[in-house]
């Protein structure tokens, strides 16, 4: 059954090429044909039922008022993605930014996007020039970036590691982490104090499993007693932690519910776990895509099994869900939400779970999410029309109707939902939010696309955006699956061993 057009890439030369979306046997496809390599038929999502749900969660339209690149200047006559920077055809602004500070690593994992020794070029930016990178997202219109994230290569390789998480806090975003294999955390106990004292947020710690033989396919040895140790130094620190597992078919997708209590035995230090299944970037036979690809639909599949059932399909949300959240407190606050989590409804899933005497209980058990959300939009619109008194009428409405939406009865005994809830939205309330997320783990799921599943509606509503020397801010998947090589090329130099 057909779903709709859009524009994909051909994996092997990655020009862009007409795709279809479509419904067959339960799942959701995506095919195109390039006119030199042939016809290519992969999966989307391994669930179709899902799809449709999540797709309820079409999110708005908030492009940027100042690109860096004309739409209609794409190089050699082609279309999106073909010239991006953010171009004005871009439906979204840049919630975190990313920036690479180094391709060099002092690991050499197969399934890693990019790697110095292997490239024989350093791609290593200046400070100076990932100061102006800082700047390019700040000053994006009409929402500068809030957040950003140091990545590689391992960016703790580089010695001025802490002078940049600095210098990210002076120009005042609000929200600073850095993506690593946590070895220098390990090695370097005062490295963690030094990233927190510096105004580091979130570590965002790569961990493929709690036994050593997923660190040895995915990274090359066994490095899991490293990652004990950065989490142990973090802890000592007061510096959060977030997991991010690479899930690869037949190595580690066994170890999701393993991971995730890992995480719960360790709750006072991390935050949450981010899946990432593994992106096939171009350097996958295409006879294999299929065997090791794993959705969506897929995670949650593997969470619900893994959990004895106790998270289960229906407690998991596409990101763009929480958008009625900004759209009310901006119409409390009578401007534009800070952050808007307006990326497309197929990128990703996440659930709130909370631990109550080692039992799991995802948010979604005790709160009525859709009717949830439902009053906060219809709340934000009220506001936005106006009227006499209206925001003191409508804030007393929320503290008359969101116990409501609550059961607590099956709630854990140490939250009071219904007062965290009110204090949020009627007061604002940073430390109320502070106690929604004790003990509390965000459970999600990033699906990165790669050139085999490339669906550009998606790309126009990414939020997640590469900041590169040439003043371009590029979306991640685009990033990764097209552009970094060259980008590498233009800014590197030759690379020595040390």
């Amino acid at each position: 059954m057909f779903i709709k057009k859009t524009m994909s890439l051909c994996p092997t030369c990655f020009k862009p090429v007409e795709a279809e979306v479509y419904e067959k046997d339960g799942k959701i496809w995506i095919k195109k044909e390039c006119p030199e390599h042939g016809s290519f038929d992969n999966t989307y999502w391994t669930n179709a039922e899902l799809y449709k749900r999540v797709n309820d969660f079409d999110p708005s339209i908030k492009p940027i008022k100042n690109p860096q690149v004309d739409a209609n200047a794409n190089k050699d006559g082609l279309g999106c993605p073909n010239n991006c920077g953010i171009c004005s055809d871009h439906e979204t602004s840049t919630v975190l930014g990313l920036i690479d500070v180094t391709n060099r690593c002092n690991l050499k994992c197969p399934v890693c996007f990019a790697n110095a020794a292997v490239s024989k070029k350093l791609y290593e930016p200046t400070f100076e020039e990932i100061g102006q990178m800082l700047d390019n997202l700040k000053n994006l219109k009409p929402t500068p970036t809030p957040a950003i994230q140091y990545a590689g290569g391992e960016p703790t390789v580089r010695n001025d590691i802490v002078e940049l998480v600095k210098l990210a806090k002076e120009k005042d975003f609000s929200h600073t982490q850095i993506a690593t294999n946590g070895l220098r955390l390990a090695r370097k106990e005062s490295l963690a104090q030094e990233l927190a004292d510096a105004g580091l947020n979130t570590v965002y710690l790569q961990f493929d499993g709690v036994t050593e033989e997923p660190y040895i396919y995915n990274r090359g040895k066994n490095i899991l007693p490293q990652k004990i140790q950065a989490i142990e130094n973090c802890r000592k620190a007061g510096l959060g932690v977030v997991l991010v597992p690479t899930l690869v078919k037949g190595i580690n997708d066994d170890q999701v519910g393993d991971i995730i209590q890992f995480a719960i035995k360790n709750i006072d230090v991390i935050h949450g776990v981010n899946f990432q299944p593994v992106s096939f970037a171009g350097r996958t036979p295409q006879d294999q895509v299929e065997e090791q690809r794993i959705t969506i639909p897929d995670f949650i599949d593997l969470v619900s099994q893994q959990s004895n059932n106790q998270v289960d399909e229906d407690d998991f949300y596409p990101p763009s869900s929480v958008e009625p959240i900004s759209h009310f407190i901006g119409a409390l606050e009578g401007e534009e939400p800070s952050v808007t989590l307006n990326c497309h409804q197929h990128c990703g899933i996440a659930t709130y779970i909370f631990i109550d005497d080692g039992k799991i209980i995802p948010v979604t058990k005790f709160i009525d999410v859709d009717r949830f959300l439902n009053f906060l939009d219809e709340n934000a619109e009220r506001l936005e029309e106006g009227g006499f008194a209206i925001k003191p009428r409508v804030l007393a409405k929320a503290t008359r109707e969101i116990p409501k939406v609550l059961d607590r009865s099956k709630a854990p005994e140490s939250l009071d939902i219904s007062k965290i809830l009110v204090n949020v939205f009627k007061d604002r309330s940073y430390e109320a939010l502070g106690d929604f997320h004790h003990n509390s783990l965000l459970i999600s799921c990033m699906h990165f696309m790669d050139p085999f599943n490339f669906d550009e509606d998606r790309v126009k509503k990414c939020v997640i955006h590469y900041a590169v020397p040439d003043g371009r801010i590029i979306p991640f998947c685009t990033m990764n699956s097209m552009y970094r090589q060259e980008i590498e090329e233009e800014f590197s130099v030759p690379f020595k061993k040390e």
